[in-house]
């Protein structure tokens, strides 16, 4: 399976998380899953006439392409024409070499929340017109428009993160080479499910203080970061925290709260990203598939029946009160 790799308007991280796969040799990786990377702006040495060339190819019919990989937004400005972004040697802007290459792809696929949904680059004022490869924040269209479908009968597969997790990316290649993945492994925004059915609340080690509601007050603390240090956990789809970053992480783990970086519109959320925002006392964002009443109604009796473990704990950097050892193997 032919795979092209292209950078479009970002800024390369999830190429730099791509290198983390869990593997020792990615390209024989790769090989194994019978994926020939033609080209990668990182990993391989040609370059200038050489990249021009294999484009053309490519565009042309003679290079068989059956994956076309975009990291990056596409950049639409000034006026549409997207020339802020032209690439180098051929006075083309990149967009119109996206479209041309898409329109000949088997598949397309958006590498990470810019080439998805526009991501970072099009944060605030969005001066570059940045936009996904089929959505434009959260509404479809995008540079190829809301009715694209790539020739192998797929809308653009959206890896979406900031970064992608390397395991995503490379289970969703992998799923393409020995055509496994149908439309019906895509969610509603057209993520791959194997990840996008998960949310990252699961398997996060705040868990317990999320039950009791013992909530973190500040950087640092061991509680939950949920109700007032802007934690996203409970609505973002994803499986961080039950397929780790390089064998061992998570933003939560490391103290950060989840800021839902695989969901449209995740880099202007309206408020800090450390920080809840909350009406009356309540956060806005609650977790998701649980209603209002419900969630003010188990937040209420989980405060009150509170551990005094688990309330001192929170608050803390370190475990100040160990859990009870019994002395009996009833449970």
């Amino acid at each position: 399976m032919n795979v092209l790799w292209l950078q479009s308007g970002g800024c390369g991280g999830c190429s730099m998380s791509l290198l983390c796969a869990d593997t020792a040799d990615f390209p024989a990786m790769l090989k194994s899953g019978g994926i020939d990377l033609l080209w990668h702006p990182s990993l391989s040495l040609a370059s200038g006439r050489e990249l021009v060339a294999l484009l053309e190819d490519c565009r042309d019919g003679r290079t068989r392409l059956d994956v076309l990989c975009i990291e990056g937004s596409l950049l639409r400005g000034p006026n549409g024409t997207g020339r802020f972004h032209v690439l180098a040697g051929t006075g083309v802007p990149m967009i119109d070499w996206v479209s041309a290459l898409a329109a000949v792809a088997t598949h397309v696929v958006a590498v990470g929340s810019c080439a998805a949904w526009g991501g970072i680059t099009a944060t605030g004022p969005n001066i570059t017109d940045a936009c996904g490869l089929q959505y434009d924040g959260d509404r479809p269209g995008g540079l190829l428009g809301a009715d694209f479908v790539a020739r192998g009968g797929l809308p653009v597969i959206n890896v979406a993160g900031c970064p992608t997790h390397p395991g995503w990316v490379v289970d969703t290649l992998m799923a393409l080479a020995a055509k496994l993945f149908v439309a019906d492994d895509l969610d509603p925004l057209n993520r791959p499910r194997f990840y996008a059915d998960q949310l990252v609340h699961h398997g996060c080690t705040r868990n317990e203080y999320y039950e009791f509601k013992a909530s973190a007050e500040k950087p640092s603390d061991l509680g939950c970061m949920m109700e007032n240090m802007g934690c996203k956990g409970t609505q973002a789809h994803a499986d961080c925290n039950t397929r780790l970053w390089n064998g061992e992480g998570s933003c939560t783990r490391g103290g950060y709260a989840c800021i839902s970086c695989t969901e449209p519109g995740f880099q202007d959320p309206g408020h800090a990203f450390h920080q809840t925002p909350k009406l009356a006392g309540i956060p806005i964002g609650l977790p998701t598939d649980m209603p209002k009443a419900w969630f003010v109604a188990l937040a209420s009796l989980s405060k009150s029946a509170t551990p005094k473990r688990v309330k001192s704990n929170a608050t803390a950097d370190h475990v100040v009160v160990a859990p009870a050892v019994r002395k009996t193997r009833l449970k």
